[in-house]
């Protein structure tokens, strides 16, 4: 696999969210019963397995292993991945797409990283597919023009493509 540095990333026009994105759809797509819902238990060990491939993977492409910054303050919550450099937090929300999520919980460890000093301008979230049209509903949408009114946080929603290899 090759690595990304930030210069190379500039060339060919993708932030390293983007490319983050990129690196899920490869693993979604290559990972039998990816997109089946399994509940709980079951699903929850898909899920880590998925995280921890997608560490792995992406701690390889960029040469650093950007996830589980614990830029929130002193509690024990941390951020799927902080890129620093693009003031960009990517939260992997795979089930962004059902009624109960940690949106709302995801955009206060947003908030609460900048009031730690962090630079935060975007919250960069990656769902399997019907999360994007779950969070252009009324009640989310209220959330994300609050965090971009009141702390300049533009909130992105992007779906993992459906596809099995």
């Amino acid at each position: 696999m090759r690595h990304l540095g930030a210069g190379m990333l500039d060339e060919l026009s993708m932030t390293m969210a983007e490319r983050l994105l990129e690196l899920a759809d490869e693993l979604a797509s290559r990972t039998p019963g990816f997109y089946l819902v399994n509940g709980p238990g079951r699903g929850n060990q898909s899920t880590n397995g998925f995280m921890t491939e997608l560490r792995r993977i992406a701690a390889a492409e960029f040469g650093f292993d950007y996830s589980e910054q614990p830029i929130c303050g002193p509690n024990r919550l941390a951020v799927d991945y902080y890129f620093q450099p693009e003031a960009t937090i990517v939260e992997v929300a795979l089930g962004l797409r059902n009624p109960n999520t940690e949106f709302e919980k995801d955009m206060l460890k947003a908030v609460m990283s900048q009031e730690q000093g962090h630079k935060v301008q975007r919250l960069f979230f990656i769902s399997k597919p019907g999360g994007a049209k779950k969070c252009s509903q009324p009640g989310r949408v209220e959330f994300r023009l609050w965090l971009k009114t009141a702390h300049g946080i533009e909130v992105e929603v992007h779906d993992l493509c459906a596809r099995q290899a």
